[in-house]
């Protein structure tokens, strides 16, 4: 039996042929400086052997859908564990994922409500404990008397299987007709019914005029029908064919409302029998939003900004044909149109015996129907995504709603607080009692301890009704994490990418707990990250480096926290102990006259708050997670600052007005979505460092000869490129209800060009080698060209120079994607007067990597620039000029602005989180 996970030889990507120990059972961070091999080590060495060993071993059968993987450059590991990874990269695209569906809680919840909910009428209230017969009879009376009805009893409502003995049964019986899929016909004359189809089959009790004397036939077909359907009763009006359901168990008598058994899938909006109908369980409905549409002053024939589109301008023919049919001359401004006219543009109708579709429902039509990426997307931009008006975002039908435990729904439970939730579920089981206590004490119990663990690791500000495509890579890796725990699997290798991305200091000692819950379970946990109190906590620490790319790859130190903090060799170490620190500002940048003021915000939780920026500092919005520091900055200042500045389709909700956007030129938004989505995108192309070294390969005496231009060396276009692969360098593989993977091309060996181009050659490298350099490598190659070098020293300089030229923007991180967009606004001439926007500039950042990063920040605030940046690193706030802190807590309970001023002004307010551990910090680190 091992007790430490050995490896031999590890030299994947720019790990140096290191060997390793690595105690089992115990918290393990990895951590050193930014591209030292941390990843290349936990994931695609450890993790990645690990997953190749569980292959493996499945049978012959299996492994040939899940193809062959790759083994590790290693000569030896042994003692591994069956391995997980929860990274950041496996957040959810399905619209459909809710919080509460990732962690398998809401499987537990509609048990519950399956077995222990009440239902109601969602009309009266009333609860709904079922009808006996004479109720139904004085029903029927009231509502049909003196019509013709049927009398039917539902026997088969979605089965299968063989219908034969069913009828000969029923006509033993002396029954002689039934209702099938909606058709009448005598029993003896069905036809075979398909086995594997669903099929409605109603057996006719009695057929008869409602008349006073015949009561007692009528009750006695309704007992009868009971036997038969299992006390379900269908009457049918025989002249509007219109039907009513009656139950012997949930059934309004005043409102016609019945609820169908109740089963865990009445509850699932991923299911046809729960689901809203109209959304289809989406719990969202796009329409198209006037407001962005329409330009009301422009002529009619121009006044739909979507015909501007070359893709759309089609659709200024049949507005200009249906104007001239009417009457009017298409110039006429929009606003001058009568609102008859516009209504018809804009929603169809009849003109003139011709149908006319419509603009607005036309673009909606084609939007849900479009298989095109790019029309979809500018369509998209007309598109607004609202609540479904049927259900109101439950995405759930209204018998599922009608269901009531402790006197909530099953949707205004999710729409809870985690928090609340756990207070909910507590209270409500005080309340059981008899079989209700004994069925649902245990799904409690369950559910309970699940919503624990996500309040252990600092996600009690979600609800489980949240969509899954909303969270952020931090976010889901501690759902999965929480899911974890929640399994209590022991013996098992867990591998983490930085769990402490998005949290605030205060809710990062929960997450250690946690981790810690994990390793105590009897699991090994690697961690990698840069968090200080996270590596502090740690049982073993291994640190990589010295630098990155090529300069790192070896085992720096390896140990305990105190002999990490006392060796000389390590840079992480140093920080540690304070030899190493990043120093306080000693001046602060002072508020002037010039500020951005933000009236009324009152999107998602924020409060209707009034913020005030200062321009020209360097600014932190701080707060705990879920607090509203993106919806303020991004949700409400981007998106009012984008349609000012570039006229984009935006419509802001949420805010009365913003002034102070005068005093800038332009609002550069630095987030962390993908610099691209295919593998084309790379950091070379999207800083436009491409297109310098491309015109430096042209000018080559062998390109001139042969005549190429720049554009041979491109990998866009024909020409240069290799043509298997079209110059993706890898082939996409499509997997049926799996993500795409990507296969380097065979033919040109993932080099991107064809053979002719590569024979072109500078200073001994041809073009796909630059690309295949590190940015730090080609600072040096390069370095006697300033244009090429300027860009590559700013990569430098936001910690980057350890990616590769070329690396596909599928394999970079949100953090790196981030510092990419910032290296390109901070290469572009600037005039003093932008905005920038950035949202946890130091995800995956060493904290000597925070440091160099702070140094650019400052220096873009020097030349007069305003900095806003989202942080929870304590680094950057304590260099931060103005600090706004929002909170009191997150969701429902944060919103609220809680402290503003300096670092020092944060400190003294006894309200605020962030000046607590800001003041801890700074006392442990520079003894202020």
């Amino acid at each position: 039996m091992y007790d430490h996970i050995i490896i031999k030889g590890a030299r994947h990507h720019n790990l140096k042929n290191i060997d390793l120990l690595i105690p089992k059972n115990k918290l393990v961070v990895i951590t050193g400086p930014s591209g030292s091999g941390k990843s290349s080590l936990a994931f695609d060495t450890i993790y990645a052997e690990g997953q190749r060993r569980y292959v493996e071993s499945l049978s012959s059968y299996a492994r040939q859908f899940l193809g062959v993987m790759e083994k590790p450059e290693v000569d030896v590991i042994e003692g591994l564990s069956p391995a997980i990874a929860i990274d950041q990269k496996t957040t959810s695209k399905n619209p459909r994922s809710t919080v509460g569906t990732v962690t398998e809680i809401y499987d537990y919840m509609r048990v519950l409500w399956a077995n222990v909910g009440k239902p109601h009428c969602p009309e009266c209230g009333r609860l709904l404990e079922g009808l006996s017969a004479h109720e139904i009879l004085d029903n029927v009376y009231e509502n049909l008397e003196g019509k013709k009805i049927t009398i039917l009893a539902p026997l088969v409502r979605g089965k299968k299987g063989e219908f034969k003995e069913l009828f000969r049964e029923l006509d033993k019986k002396g029954f002689s007709r039934v209702k099938v899929d909606g058709r009448y016909m005598r029993i003896v004359e069905v036809p075979p019914l398909e086995k594997n189809k669903k099929h409605d089959i109603d057996l006719v009790i009695d057929r008869l005029t409602l008349e006073k004397e015949e009561r007692a036939r009528v009750l006695t077909a309704i007992e009868r029908a009971f036997e038969y359907s299992k006390g379900l009763v269908k009457i049918e009006d025989a002249e509007s064919g219109r039907e009513w359901i009656f139950s012997q168990s949930r059934t309004c008598p005043d409102h016609n409302f019945s609820i169908p058994e109740l089963t865990p899938r009445l509850f699932s909006f991923n299911s046809p029998y729960g689901a809203c109908p109209t959304c289809k369980g989406l719990g969202v409905k796009w329409e198209v939003n006037l407001k962005l549409l329409v330009d009301e002053n422009k002529p009619a024939v121009d006044a739909f900004r979507i015909t501007q589109s070359g893709f759309f301008e089609y659709l200024r023919f049949p507005i200009f044909n249906l104007l001239k049919r009417l009457g009017y001359d298409p110039r006429t401004t929009f606003a001058d149109l009568p609102q008859s006219v516009k209504e018809l543009l804009l929603y169809g109708g009849n003109v003139l015996k011709a149908e006319f579709e419509g603009i607005v429902p036309h673009l909606e039509r084609r939007f849900l129907e479009e298989d095109s990426e790019k029309l979809r997307e500018e369509i998209g931009q007309y598109i607004r995504e609202k609540p479904c008006p049927a259900c109101n975002g439950s995405r759930l039908r209204p018998e599922a709603l009608a269901v009531l435990v402790n006197g909530k729904n099953i949707y205004q439970v999710c729409s809870m607080p985690i928090s609340q939730a756990i207070q909910f579920f507590l209270e409500t089981k005080d309340k059981l009692t008899g079989k209700d206590y004994i069925v649902g004490e245990r799904l409690i119990k369950e559910i309970t301890d699940r919503l624990g663990f996500l309040k252990k690791v600092g996600l009690d500000y979600l609800n489980l009704a949240r969509s899954a495509t909303t969270l952020s890579g931090g976010e889901m890796q501690r759902i999965r994490l929480a899911t974890q725990i929640g399994s209590k699997l022991t013996g098992v290798l867990y591998v983490l990418d930085e769990p402490s991305i998005g949290l605030h200091p205060r809710d990062t000692h929960k997450l250690i707990e946690t981790l810690k819950d994990l390793r105590d379970l009897g699991n090994t946990v690697i961690v990698v990250e840069h968090d200080p109190e996270t590596i502090l906590s740690a049982d073993w620490i291994i640190d990589l480096g010295p630098g990155a790319g090529k300069n790192g790859g070896y085992v720096v130190a390896q140990g305990t926290p105190k002999e990490i903090m006392e060796d000389q060799n390590s840079l992480t170490g140093k920080y540690l102990s304070g030899r190493l620190s990043i120093p306080v500002p000693e001046k602060r940048r002072e508020p002037g006259k010039k500020w951005i003021k933000i009236f009324g915000a009152r999107k998602h939780n924020l409060k209707g708050i009034d913020v005030k920026i200062p321009v020209g500092l360097f600014v932190c919005i701080t707060g705990v997670s879920g607090s509203g520091k993106s919806t303020l900055i991004y949700d409400i200042l981007w998106e009012y600052a984008r349609g000012l500045f570039y006229g984009a389709n935006v419509d802001v909700e949420g805010v009365d007005r913003i002034e102070g956007l005068e005093h800038f030129d332009h609002v550069i938004n630095v987030d962390q979505s993908p610099i691209g989505r295919t593998p084309r995108s790379n950091p070379a192309t999207y800083t436009k460092l491409f297109d310098h070294i491309r015109n430096l390969f042209a000018q080559t005496p062998e390109a001139k000869a042969r005549g190429y231009a720049p554009g041979r060396f491109s990998f866009n276009v024909p020409g240069g490129r290799c043509e298997a692969c079209e110059g993706d360098g890898v082939i996409k593989v499509e997997m049926h209800f799996l993500p795409p993977v990507y296969v380097t091309c065979e033919v040109c060996k993932g080099t991107r060009y064809n053979k002719e181009t590569l024979e072109i050659r500078y200073k001994g490298k041809n073009i796909a080698e630059v690309l295949d350099m590190t940015v730090d490598e080609a600072y040096e190659f390069f370095y006697h060209h300033p244009p090429i070098r300027r860009k590559l020293e700013v990569l430098r300089d936001v910690g980057l120079g350890y990616i590769k030229l070329g690396q596909p923007a599928t394999t970079l991180s949100g953090g790196e994607a981030q510092r990419i967009k910032l290296a390109r606004e901070l290469s572009k001439k600037e005039t003093g007067r932008t905005l920038y926007l950035l949202d946890e500039p130091t995800t995956g950042l060493h904290m000597d990597d925070v440091k160099k990063l702070i140094q650019v920040l400052q220096r873009l605030v020097d030349r007069g620039n305003t900095v806003v940046v989202i942080e929870h690193n304590l680094d950057v706030i304590k260099c931060a000029d103005w600090i706004i802190d929002l909170g009191p807590e997150g969701g429902d309970r944060g919103g609220y602005i809680v402290a503003e001023g300096t670092p020092e002004d944060i400190m003294k307010n006894e309200s605020s989180y962030t000046g607590k551990y800001l003041r801890d910090y700074l006392n442990r680190t520079c003894k202020v």
